[in-house]
């Protein structure tokens, strides 16, 4: 794989990423097939034309599967952590083998999209979680891989919520005036933020100076849309409560942990060199046109440990256009409207609401 895909993610233009995403992907499949039993089993029932020349044509599982089959391809003495996705007592969680390879590759894709976005130097960090998320290094929840993969853009890290989930006044305070002048980096998973910051500030009338921030977030939709909250709403409440002046959705999974899709200042999630996605039509699974509502298909050409490089998921979304976005940076860009009507609830922090209302500590 060429190095330079990773320097600038967002300079790739139609033809050549087209170019590079089939290539890679053929290796892909032929690799997970050959190392991979229930993958090979599956493409005995999909057959895998190593000639087809588009995305459309490639092979993909649908996400679900992770949840019910074991999907490594390499020794299991290669895998140095297990990523698990969000799940509640009731239900099956996936689980994701890393090995050094695709750690590293996922590392790089990670660095290149969000350095587009904050830049290159490492700020002073508010994680809007507690630290309990990534005790045990070896096996990790969607929260906690994303805070591990987030934090390595900040220093000087502090921990918003304590134990039980409380805001560490005191400490969040001296946060703010040890780095007062100085632009801070926050994240955390957007159920969080809203029902564990910004509820309890605003119902206490306390604001803060952030004015010189940027939050990134992700995750955890599906609660705040069932308390209407849409992505406007819940910039425009942070600004308020907190003058967080820029504020970045991003859209990703556990299952394709680094190839994360990043919302730019026009409200749209953009594809970087190394990922792709395809909108397919509810009832045929054929891909749909622009502007128009389907299932999102998400291509990777990260995983190596895994087949998880082409992956039907439940979500909704829509295609606006590619190489056109009035921000500048080339690749598709789209929208999420939600999930598919009926799909299992799944999310990066919807698991702590499900628990907390059925009394189970996460």
């Amino acid at each position: 794989m060429n190095e330079t895909i990773f320097q600038s993610p967002f300079e790739m233009k139609r033809a050549d990423k087209k170019a590079l995403i089939i290539e890679e992907l053929k290796k892909l499949t032929a690799f997970h097939k050959d190392h991979c039993e229930p993958y090979e089993q599956i493409l005995t029932k999909v057959p895998f034309d190593q000639e087809i020349a588009s995305m459309e044509q490639m092979p993909y599982l649908p996400v679900q599967l992770f949840k019910m089959l074991d999907l490594c391809s390499v020794p299991k003495e290669e895998v140095m952590k297990t990523l698990t996705s969000s799940g509640t007592t009731s239900q099956q969680v996936s689980k994701i083998y890393i090995n050094r390879e695709t750690s590293e590759l996922q590392s790089k894709a990670l660095v290149s999209i969000v350095r587009d976005f904050i830049g290159k130097q490492r700020l002073p960090m508010i994680i809007i979680d507690t630290k309990n998320v990534i005790k045990d290094r070896k096996s990790f929840s969607a929260r906690g891989a994303g805070i591990v993969g987030f934090s390595n853009f900040g220093r000087n890290h502090f921990y918003l919520l304590d134990d039980n989930m409380e805001i560490d006044w005191d400490g969040l305070y001296a946060f703010i005036e040890k780095h007062k002048g100085e632009r801070i980096f926050l994240f955390g998973f957007t159920f969080m933020i809203w029902q564990y910051f910004f509820k309890i500030c605003r119902d206490k009338n306390i604001q803060l100076p952030l004015d010189n921030s940027i939050l990134i977030h992700g995750g955890g939709w599906k609660k705040l849309s069932d308390e209407s909250v849409s992505n406007e709403i819940f910039k425009q409440s942070l600004l308020e409560q907190f003058h967080i002046p820029l504020v970045h959705n991003y859209y990703g999974m556990v299952e394709q942990v680094g190839s994360i899709f990043m919302e730019c200042e026009h409200g749209h999630f953009h594809t970087p060199n190394f990922a792709d996605v395809l909108i397919r039509d509810f009832d045929t699974l054929e891909p749909v046109t622009i502007e128009k509502k389907g299932i999102v298909q998400v291509i990777s050409i990260l995983p190596k440990s895994y087949p998880g490089h082409s992956l039907l998921t439940e979500d909704v979304g829509t295609l606006h256009g590619e190489d056109d976005c009035p921000c500048g940076r080339m690749g598709k860009h789209f929208t999420i409207e939600g999930r598919v009507p009926k799909a299992e609830i799944r999310g990066c922090s919807d698991t702590h609401a499900y628990d907390q209302q059925n009394g189970v500590n996460v």
